[in-house]
């Protein structure tokens, strides 16, 4: 008895002060209905010795009823505890920690983003005597309480808390949880996120921008080896004038070189435009914008001299559409067939 005393005191609630307002005195009645029970024990010994012994184990702490009201001293166990089998009854609490799996839950994230998220909670029976008269299903109410705690901490974050977060909003959880189960006599150890699981679309989003950011990366060491082995580069395309890395440098307001340009196709391009003004910007859009024109003046002449390349371009046009799975398809024609179609029907109908 002493030890269980000491356990109690050690959770912070006595079990004197947990039945202080439970237990009162025995009426006539019950006092008469006590002594009753005594003398039927008497009276069948030794074969009732076995219905008033009972057995409490290690893990377990058992609260004893007689007439309907808490024994004073509160809870019995472990090891051996004596009851009255006409006038007592007993319900056993397990004191181990608990574990379950809170379900799959759809939650709207701050940012108004649906994701489904699962948990785990570790709690244990801290006070046997709360837990039996303070609620009806202690389980039961702490699985559905850390339910609705689950969405209402986590639809105040956004999705990018909910990603690195994770140990910070699982603490929250925690806190809220234990703070209301305290008064059932429950302890929460720990509360743990599982799983979030994205929509399909956020996921491909997610995916494509990881492998951009990937490929950008990749891109960089060219940066730093765009100077190597000439001194000597075109802007714009062959024929032009060229510059060196000094006006190069100049020309785009004294940005390093080595940082900001890339070698292709033997031409100066800006790979990493700086954040100091928006003429970087301007001059590469410029040249960019005279490249294109002169490209699109030198297919114009091909065509002009080929009219195949053009219905050529035509059938690659239409391997494109296709390719897209569209349901209406506009198609242009050449302006050339138009003639033969009208003459065809200015004809006269050979069967009238």
């Amino acid at each position: 008895m002493s030890e269980q005393k000491q356990i109690d005191r050690e959770d912070g609630v006595s079990v004197s002060a947990a039945t202080e307002n439970i237990e009162s005195g025995f009426g006539v009645c019950s006092w008469l209905l006590i002594i009753l029970s005594v003398m039927l024990i008497i009276i069948t010994l030794p074969f009732s010795i076995w219905t008033c012994i009972k057995t409490v184990k290690e893990y377990e702490r058992s609260i004893v009823f007689r007439l309907g009201r808490i024994l004073r001293g509160g809870v019995r166990g472990p090891g051996l505890f004596f009851i009255l089998p006409c006038t007592d009854n007993f319900i056993t609490v397990d004191m181990r920690t608990i574990t379950f799996d809170i379900p799959l839950q759809e939650v709207l994230t701050k940012d108004s983003v649906t994701v489904s998220v699962e948990g785990v909670v570790y709690y244990r029976v801290k006070n046997a005597t709360l837990a039996v008269t303070n609620i009806n299903n202690a389980d039961a109410a702490t699985r559905l309480l850390a339910q609705t705690i689950l969405r209402n901490v986590l639809g105040t974050k956004s999705l990018a808390e909910l990603l690195s977060d994770r140990e910070q909003i699982a603490l929250s959880m925690e806190l809220s949880l234990d703070e209301t189960t305290e008064s059932w006599g429950i302890k929460v150890e720990r509360v743990e996120i599982k799983d979030v699981k994205l929509p399909q679309q956020l996921q491909k989003a997610m995916a494509t921008e990881a492998e951009a950011a990937r490929e950008a990366r990749a891109k960089r060491p060219g940066c730093e080896r765009a100077w190597e082995g000439s001194n000597r580069f075109h802007l714009g395309r062959e024929g032009d004038s060229p510059l060196t890395r000094d006006a190069v440098s100049k020309e785009f307001d004294g940005a390093p070189p080595e940082q900001t340009f890339r070698r292709v196709d033997n031409q100066a391009v800006l790979a990493e435009p700086r954040e100091e003004g928006p003429e970087v910007g301007q001059v590469i859009t410029a040249y960019g914008e005279m490249n294109a024109s002169r490209a699109l003046r030198e297919a114009s002449m091909v065509i002009a001299e080929s009219p195949a390349a053009l219905q050529l371009r035509y059938l690659q046009t239409l391997n494109s559409i296709a390719a897209e799975k569209n349901s209406t398809i506009v198609f242009p024609l050449p302006m050339e067939m138009f003639p033969s179609f009208m003459r065809r029907s200015a004809e006269p109908n050979s069967y009238s």
